[in-house]
């Protein structure tokens, strides 16, 4: 799989520099050149990490940060800046980074980062949505426009795994590892609740379904018309 990076980085010498290394290393990277920019590409593309400078025009990275996480995408997020100070480290993971790297940096280390950073998604995510369908991780609630559904523990962890992936077939091998982790129980259980989820969705009137992928998994996706 290669790994795919937004650089947003109004420094064109810098960004030119991590372009031409990455891609040299296989990874493909796109370039915006100051936030709102950088937003508009997040918004069109699905990348494996965002590399986010502080410093930039028109919208700072901070802000650029803060929306990502508004909107609910856990994208792991990478700040790149020459502020060094503990109060700006800090002000950069409340905004929802997930590592920071100050610069001047070696790129080996940005290497090192972004793969180790490209095989997880953000933990800075409060919510979730697809649709109508919100999940908030800190409250572990779930409402479908606005009325609640009634989720267990372990249908919570299955719905969040779907979501995650939603409109991506997931495998009954990686459901079960998001929920149960190695202690597995037999694979009925896993029927059991994602029933239990269909029925709670059905219940608040959803236009989304839970599909059987057969001889593979389970997809949450949007209703046929």
């Amino acid at each position: 799989m290669t790994i795919s990076v937004l650089l947003v980085e109004d420094d064109i010498d810098l960004a030119a520099t991590v372009v031409d290394y990455l891609e040299i290393e296989g990874i493909s990277c796109d370039h915006a050149a100051n936030g709102v920019q950088g937003l508009s590409l997040i918004d069109n593309n699905d990348y494996h990490v965002i590399l986010l400078d502080i410093n930039l025009p028109r919208l700072d990275g901070l802000s650029v940060c803060q929306k990502v996480r508004a909107s609910s995408d856990d994208t792991p997020i990478l700040m790149l800046t020459a502020r060094d100070s503990l109060k700006d480290k800090v002000a950069g993971f409340d905004a929802g980074t997930d590592d920071y790297l100050v610069k001047p940096f070696e790129i080996e280390e940005l290497l090192v980062r972004i793969i180790a950073l490209s095989k997880r998604r953000s933990g800075q995510a409060t919510s979730l949505n697809v649709g109508n369908l919100a999940l908030q991780l800190k409250a572990r609630t779930a409402t479908y426009a606005g009325e609640s559904l009634k989720l267990t523990p372990i249908t919570f962890k299955l719905l969040e795994k779907l979501m995650r992936e939603a409109t991506k077939p997931v495998t009954r091998n990686k459901l079960m590892l998001a929920v149960w982790g190695e202690d597995q129980p037999d694979s009925n259980s896993l029927k059991v609740h994602i029933h239990h989820l269909r029925k709670q969705l059905d219940k608040v009137n959803a236009n989304l379904s839970i599909d059987t992928e057969a001889g593979f998994g389970f997809v949450l996706r949007k209703k046929s018309p």
